[in-house]
This record gives C-alpha cells, sequence and structure tokens, in this order.
C-alpha cells in the first residue's frame, strides 16, 4: 500500500503544535492514498511542513493519534517496544513497580493504550483503533521488555469493556490474549495486600493512581477514629488501620465492593479494626451529623462527579455538599482527606468548593498535605487531559 498523507487545514491543529497527539476530523483538508482504518499516516501542515506520523481511524472524530513528530520514523515492531522499554525504565526510577501503570497512553507517547502490571500479570486496554489492531504485537512486546529485566509474565488480560471504545468504532470485550492464567490476583502496595479482581473490577482491577495519597494518610491515622467514605474495595481504610488507626467505619454502596473490602480486612489482619457498612453516602453523612457524631480523621474519595464539562456545575455542588459535612463530622483539629479524580474538575474549581464548603460548615482549614496521581500516572505539562487527580489533606479548626 502507497504512503498515505493527511494535510491539515490552515490554522488547524493547534492541540497538536501545543504538545498534544490528536487531530480531529474538523481539521483535515485532504488525505491522500489508499488506507485501512489503524494503518499509520503521514501528517503535514496546509503548507506541507511535515508534522509526524500516526495512526488513522476514519470512524472517530480523533481522525488521527499522532506516535512520532519525525515524520520519517519507521513505526514498526522495534519502534514500539522502545516506547515500552522507556516507560517501565521510567517507572523503574519513580515507583514500586511489583504493581503499577506502565502505560499511560499520551504521557507515554502511546496513545489510546492502558498497560497495567499486577505482579506477574498484565492487563492491558487498547482505547483506539491503532492500539486495539497492534495489541496481541503489544502483549508480547511488554513481556519481551520485562523478561530481558528478570520478570516473567504469565499472563495477559484485555480489559476492553470501556464504553471510550465504542467512540472508535470497536466493540466492547474482555479476556485473555495468549495464555489464560487466574484473575483473581493479591497485590501488596504499601506493605498492604488486596484482593485484585482483574476481570470485573474497576477500570482494570484497582486504582493503582491513589498509591502515594493512601501512604500520605499513615500519620494523621495513628491513634485515630477514622470515617471512610466511598471505600470501595478498602483501601484508604486499609491504610488508616495498618498505620494504627483505633478504629475505621468503612462505608460504600456498593455491597459486592463491600465483600472485597472485608476479604481484604481478612488478608491483612485488620477486620478487628475495620467495619463495613453500605450505604449512600450522601444520605449516611447528614445522618451522621443530625446524630452529632465525630471522627479524627474523615476520608472522601468519591467517584468521578464531572465526566464531562457541561457536569461540572452540578459536580461542584456534589463536592461542596459532601466536603461540608465531611467538616461537620471532623472533631475540632482533626484532618479531613479529599479527592476529586475528574480532569474537568480543575484543581481551581476543586479548591473553590472546598473553600465554600468550609465557609459553609463554619470552619478554617489548615492544608497538610496535596498530592495528585502517583508518578507511574503521568502528568504532561503540555497536556491537561492527563492530569485529572487532586488530593487534599487538612486541619479543621472549628470556628469559636
Amino acid at each position: 500500500m502507497s504512503e498515505c498523507i493527511v494535510t491539515l487545514k490552515k490554522g488547524e491543529g493547534r492541540l497538536l503544535k501545543s504538545g498534544g497527539a490528536w487531530i480531529f476530523d474538523n481539521e483535515i483538508e485532504s488525505v491522500m492514498g489508499e488506507f485501512n482504518d489503524g494503518d499509520i499516516v503521514t501528517v503535514r501542515d496546509f503548507d506541507a511542513y511535515p508534522l509526524g506520523k500516526g495512526f488513522i481511524n476514519s470512524r472517530s472524530k480523533i481522525r488521527v493519534r499522532i506516535l512520532s513528530r519525525d515524520a520519517d520514523a519507521e513505526i514498526n515492531r522495534e519502534f514500539f517496544k522502545n516506547r515500552i522499554k522507556k516507560a517501565w525504565e521510567y517507572r523503574k526510577r519513580t515507583v514500586d513497580t511489583s504493581s503499577c501503570r506502565i502505560i499511560f497512553g499520551d504521557a507515554d507517547r502511546m496513545p489510546g493504550l492502558v498497560l497495567d502490571k499486577y505482579e506477574d500479570v498484565l492487563v492491558m486496554q487498547p482505547l483506539a483503533l491503532g492500539m486495539d489492531v497492534r495489541k496481541e504485537m503489544l502483549a508480547e512486546l511488554a513481556k519481551e521488555v520485562l523478561y530481558e529485566e528478570g520478570i516473567k509474565i504469565s499472563a495477559v488480560y484485555e480489559r476492553s469493556d470501556a464504553k471510550e471504545r465504542e467512540k472508535e468504532g470497536l466493540e466492547r470485550l474482555k479476556g485473555f490474549i495468549g495464555a489464560e492464567g487466574q484473575t483473581d490476583i493479591i497485590i501488596t502496595e504499601n506493605d498492604i495486600k488486596y484482593h485484585v479482581d482483574i476481570e470485573n473490577g474497576q477500570k482494570t482491577g484497582f486504582f493503582l493512581d491513589q498509591k502515594v495519597n493512601r501512604k500520605a494518610i499513615w500519620k494523621m491515622a495513628q491513634g485515630a477514629d477514622v470515617l471512610d467514605c466511598f471505600t470501595h474495595t478498602g483501601s484508604f481504610g486499609l491504610n488508616a488501620a495498618k498505620a494504627g488507626a483505633k478504629r475505621v467505619l468503612s462505608v460504600d454502596a456498593s455491597e459486592s465492593a463491600l465483600e472485597t473490602a472485608g476479604k481484604n480486612a481478612e488478608l491483612n489482619r485488620l477486620s478487628d479494626i475495620i467495619s463495613y457498612e453500605c450505604a449512600d453516602i450522601f444520605e449516611l453523612l447528614p445522618l451522621l451529623v443530625s446524630k452529632g457524631v465525630e471522627y479524627d480523621l474523615v476520608i472522601l474519595d468519591p467517584p468521578a462527579f464531572a465526566k464531562s464539562r457541561n457536569s461540572v456545575k452540578n459536580a461542584q455542588k456534589g463536592y461542596r455538599e459532601i466536603n461540608k459535612e465531611g467538616m461537620l463530622l471532623t472533631k475540632d483539629g482533626g484532618f479531613l482527606a479529599t479527592c476529586s479524580c475528574s480532569r474537568f474538575m480543575t484543581e481551581d474549581l476543586f479548591a473553590a468548593a472546598i473553600r465554600d464548603a468550609a465557609k459553609a460548615a463554619h470552619v478554617k482549614l489548615k492544608q497538610a498535605y496535596f498530592g495528585t496521581q502517583a508518578p507511574d500516572h503521568p502528568i504532561l505539562i503540555s497536556d491537561e487531559e492527563s492530569y485529572y487527580l487532586k488530593f487534599y489533606i487538612f486541619q479543621v479548626e472549628k470556628e469559636r
């Protein structure tokens, strides 16, 4: 097949030229040459200036995802292996790699691909057609890279069940790529063991992005009476208990998640410290406030309230409400840990919601910690899409 050339309209490609990797369908002037969706194409500006190479998908509004700024680059097996090696080298320098995210899409110059490592199992999530058609090769290359480091991967599981794939014209599916293995894996993070269900768990099985923030609560949790909200499979509550909390109440609306959380507590011999309750947090918090209950440490780790720009206003109300209730439930001098995992809820918007909550609760907040997603989910300074997690710990002082 002859080379396919995509030419942009004059004045378009602003995201690409500012450091991004996406070219949208309405930015393209012409596509010269034959191609199959998923093929590598060369991208040029309106004046024929070469902008790089990427894969094309005529079924997606993101028409081309750039892989290399070098228009002469050979996009082959060795190219992808080098990208995976660079991503792995970065993780080795920044995080505990026993379980970590190896590939984080555009941040690792592998647009549309997520690759997580849970002990000796990899979980792959191809979200773009160009990665999906290469998934078997990418799985083999990832295993090769890790084998060269002395790490033998037993299985690769595909979690291609994200709704986002439909925007690429892809079906939603999941299953092993190649040899089959176990789907219930035990991992260790911050000296705590977890059951990870890579088949049915959220995302790829576990929220690896909070590992640093979970460790940040340890000092505040020592000897504390803790309320852990939106606990899911129990990670923050387990960290609090492991750190020496006196009591932990972990709450979630999902009975199946709490069942796993209970297993995790047993696995770590912390069942005598942690109790679990299935409840709607928005209903439970006001009820606890009305009873005059207070805690030394309140943890709020909700799902993303803002899943689009149009939902930001309502999301701010949600964050303001739960943070106000959380502050009212925190003892004078106690601590509130709170976060947002929505990229649409910017740092400024989230901070504004917290300020409004503090005003409504008549408390003063002293910032003790601020964190983002763990380093294995790197933030690109040129790509605001890569920055999504904001995590604060405040000391709460009641106004008198």
